[in-house]
């Protein structure tokens, strides 16, 4: 008769070892119990025998034994993301102690979307790291939805993002910098700086559009609506920053973007705008944090952010 699952968990809790998750991973991405051992430094014994135990541990196989090694069993791949999950944790603890042991005032986990990290996060961190160099800074990037998710379940400490509809409970959003939508292209662009009063210019050019339940995207079909004819636009769909950019800068196209998003990229001269007034303001970006209760670092990290020394760049917006 199969364990029950709470059986299943207090087997885990008793008995298992963290050392389990990772023979799993290895075993599934090394389809070889000799590679997975040279990988983790152990013998290949060992790794057979964590193999072996933690099958009996949950009374089910785990690999397929063949000639060539090992292949996942359903079970296992049920498994691997829980796994995954497990050892990114205890990579994220280890950082936050190690941090908190070497350099005295620990660690900050910070989200982040794009336009904020390309907004203003970006030569503000650096500068934080230089003045404050026993604080460590833990960066993930994420948009919407999944931010907010890290953010409701107190995953983080900080957040930077554009300011949502609705804040988190116990959190504050305070404006770093303001925001609009801008026509994008690549400096060589025959439209790159060029001073444009009205949309009927760009009818003709080839777009690159955003995400369809993006802002930026239901404002350009709301400009396209009135073009004399369908837009021209480009096969590719993506959210993917460093594509938009390598796009932008090696094909004849254009881009209405969040000018945040872009600012690293146009303080640079690696983009450029049209210079026109599209008239599409946006929320701003600026940072999310606890109303009480925080650490010191955080504290000192969002403080740097809201101050005048968290320079801002302007980039070519219009």
């Amino acid at each position: 008769m199969p364990a029950a699952s709470t059986v299943l968990l207090n087997r885990l809790l008793a008995r298992g070892k963290f050392r389990h998750a990772q023979v799993l991973m290895e075993l599934a991405e090394l389809g070889s119990v000799q590679r997975a051992a040279d990988a983790m430094g152990m013998t290949q014994s060992s790794v057979t025998q964590s193999l072996a135990y933690l099958e009996q541990l949950l009374e089910v196989p785990l690999f397929h034994r063949h000639a060539r090694g090992v292949r996942p069993t359903e079970a296992c791949l049920d498994l691997l993301p829980v796994a995954r999950q497990i050892v990114a944790g205890l990579g994220a603890g280890a950082e936050a102690v190690a941090a908190r042991q070497h350099q005295g005032q620990g660690v900050v986990r910070l989200v982040a979307s794009g336009a904020a990290i390309n907004g203003f996060l970006l030569p503000a961190l650096a500068a934080f790291g230089e003045r404050h160099p026993q604080v460590g800074v833990q960066l993930q990037e994420l948009e919407r939805d999944d931010l907010l998710l890290q953010v409701s379940s107190g995953q983080v400490d900080l957040a930077a993002c554009r300011r949502p509809a609705v804040v988190p409970s116990g959190w504050r959003f305070d404006a770093v910098a303001s925001d609009h939508l801008v026509v994008v292209c690549g400096p060589h662009n025959p439209l790159a700086g060029r001073r444009l009063r009205s949309w009927k210019t760009l009818s003709e050019a080839t777009w690159l559009l955003p995400p369809v339940d993006s802002i930026a995207r239901v404002r350009f079909e709301e400009v396209a609506a009135g073009f004399p004819r369908p837009a021209a636009t480009y096969p590719v769909v993506t959210r993917s920053l460093s594509t938009l950019v390598w796009l932008l800068r090696n094909k004849p196209l254009l881009a209405l973007l969040p000018h945040r998003s872009m600012a690293a990229w146009l303080a640079q001269g690696l983009l450029s705008t049209v210079a026109m007034d599209t008239g599409f303001s946006l929320e701003p970006v600026g940072v999310l944090q606890p109303e009480q209760g925080t650490r010191a670092a955080p504290v000192l990290l969002a403080r740097w952010l809201l101050s005048a020394d968290a320079e801002v760049p302007s980039g070519g917006g219009a």
